[in-house]
């Protein structure tokens, strides 16, 4: 079904057959535009704003339903019709959207050998991020994940991760090799020294517990990036 305009009728207005809840318990999600799917998460609109119309403008205003992912709280909010609730609302099921699409499955049927896979793994969970995250992969001896973890969020500085930290869950999760992995938001993954220092804490720590430190990958913009390639490599550059 397209997202053609909406008259101006409150849900309960609409024909039984096209409403969007109706129409999803018979024919299934699939059968939904993407205005209708949208409206299902809103559940409803506001005095004047029948949830239709909402979810419609939300729409055109972000160019495309994949487009809202990227949206803050203070942009849902802007519409009329979207309070402070429902804006949150909104926001908490785009970062599952989009923690979702960027990690997919965590199986040991992904395996991260080379820098360029990794940035592939996470370039789409960074995208539109404002801060810097920093994460482990733990893997096995075949370089399979065993498991992603976030290790901090919001700092940058030395102390973006600590080794203990990093190795605790390392060890956690029986990993015999780790990759490190945070993400520059102003989308240049040039290293800064703060990095630098933390890798060779990392490096020397790896060395104590016996545990491999593969890598270190920063996560950019390939627009950003003077090489071109969106993510810089410390076993690449040679410091690993």
């Amino acid at each position: 079904m397209s997202d053609k305009p909406y008259p101006s009728l409150r849900v309960k207005d609409l024909a039984v057959q096209d409403r969007p809840q109706e129409r999803m318990e018979k024919l299934g999600p699939g059968a939904l535009s993407d205005t209708e799917l949208l409206a299902m998460l809103l559940r409803s609109g506001s005095r004047g704003h029948n949830v239709i119309s909402i979810a419609q403008r939300l729409i055109a205003e972000a160019g495309s339903l994949t487009a809202l992912v990227r949206w803050h709280e203070a942009d849902f909010r802007r519409l009329t019709g979207i309070g402070r609730v429902k804006a949150l609302q909104l926001v908490t099921v785009m970062e599952i959207v989009r923690r979702g699409m960027a990690r997919g499955p965590e199986s040991e049927e992904e395996i991260f050998n080379r820098p360029a896979l990794i940035h592939a793994r996470f370039q789409p969970q960074v995208a539109g991020l404002a801060v810097e995250k920093f994460w482990v992969l733990c893997l096995n001896r075949k370089n399979r994940l065993l498991k992603q973890v976030e290790i901090t969020s919001g700092t940058a500085t030395s102390s973006l991760a600590h080794p203990r930290e990093v190795f605790r869950e390392a060890i956690r999760h029986g990993a015999t090799a780790i990759v490190c992995v945070h993400n520059h938001p102003s989308g240049d993954p040039a290293p800064s020294a703060a990095d630098v220092q933390v890798t060779r804490q990392m490096r020397e720590a790896a060395k104590a517990v016996d545990i491999e430190l593969l890598d270190h990958v920063i996560v950019g913009r390939a627009g950003a990036d003077p090489s071109g390639r969106g993510y810089y490599s410390f076993r690449e550059a040679g410091v690993l």
